[in-house]
């Protein structure tokens, strides 16, 4: 049974990929991804944050030594320190040695800047590409929607400037033409897209009277949005398209390559069961491929995508009328 795909330009042993997670901190945690059998790893992010205090405190060392920017290094998280911009590289290029599949550097920022350069040195010390986590929840409400998307343009041409390795860009759902942005961002440069970054929705606990901030693992659910859009770009876009979000077991895995995803990207499920699970995941992506028949993920890739030729949106709008229908026929018991 061939599993072999590509994504960015890479060539892997199989379409399952370790997401950007805690699991990827340490060049053991990286082995242990790849020694489960994962097609590829992306590194624990190293957040633009980081990037801008170590690019002040080199400026201030320069200007006035390192008293003058103590105060501005507290606005980042202590948790950080550990795990810094230098350390992040030197675990990158040992854990690039130390395994044969695809190491990916991530880097998770919100607005352009001269961190960028940090991209370069990622490639140096051994990334095979770069994932570009977008994170930007634009609050403030003169920020327009055309803004927004420029920013997102912005980023991924310093970072291609600054790189030869391919790049791919993880953004959110939340603009008002999905599609459109993808497409922008295919002819900017991107090498490939992951859908779809989560944000982190805070909780309000009502007895104590404050936000709780907690992150949450994904559920079976929250596939439903990137196999949407997964199978409405498929064949429309020359980029690569990497599902992210809501894998469970193989169940998930297997519907995103029917969708028309070139891999299937997991943290949740590795975190909930260990690195080894990823040999599981595996293991019944081929179980579910011999009973069916098939042989290659190339004769299970896109085979559910929206056809090409197809009216996307009276495409979507009849799906959605017939949810209703169902929906209203349907017999939910006594109330």
């Amino acid at each position: 049974m061939e599993l072999k795909t590509r994504y960015l330009g890479l060539e892997l042993s199989n379409p399952l990929v370790a997401s950007a997670s805690p699991l990827s901190k340490t060049v053991d945690g990286v082995r242990r991804l790849a020694d489960a059998g994962v097609g590829a790893v992306v590194m624990y992010s190293l957040f633009e944050e980081q990037l801008r205090r170590e690019a002040d405190e080199d400026a201030g060392l320069r200007a006035a030594g390192a008293e003058s920017f103590a105060e501005s290094l507290s606005y980042f998280p202590d948790a950080a320190d550990d795990h810094g911009p230098s350390r992040y590289l030197s675990i990158l290029e040992r854990a690039a040695e130390a395994v044969s599949v695809p190491v990916i550097g991530s880097i998770n920022a919100g607005a352009p800047g001269s961190w960028a350069g940090y991209a370069r040195s990622m490639q140096n010390c051994g990334a095979a590409a770069i994932e570009l986590n977008i994170y930007s929840l634009p609050g403030d409400s003169h920020i327009s929607g055309r803004d927004v998307e420029e920013r997102h343009l912005d980023i991924l041409a310093r970072v291609k400037a600054a790189v030869s390795v391919p790049v791919a860009v993880k953004l959110s759902p939340y603009f008002s033409a999905t599609a459109d942005m993808a497409r922008r961002l295919d002819l900017a440069g991107a090498d490939g897209l992951v859908l779809f970054n989560r944000f982190l929705q805070p909780d309000i606990d009502i007895e104590a009277l404050a936000v709780s901030p907690g992150a949450s693992l994904s559920r079976a659910a929250d596939a439903r949005l990137p196999l949407t859009w997964i199978a409405l770009l498929r064949g429309r876009i020359g980029a690569s398209l990497a599902a992210t979000s809501g894998v469970v077991d193989s169940t998930e895995v297997v519907k995103f390559l029917l969708a028309g995803a070139d891999v299937v990207m997991t943290a949740s499920a590795l975190l909930r069961h260990g690195p080894a699970y990823a040999a599981d995941l595996l293991d019944g992506l081929r179980q579910w491929m011999t009973a069916k028949g098939y042989t290659s993920i190339d004769d299970v890739r896109g085979l559910l995508a929206v056809p090409f030729g197809t009216d996307e949106v009276a495409h979507e709008r009849s799906g959605y009328v017939t949810a209703l229908r169902q929906a209203n026929s349907a017999d939910f018991g006594p109330w």
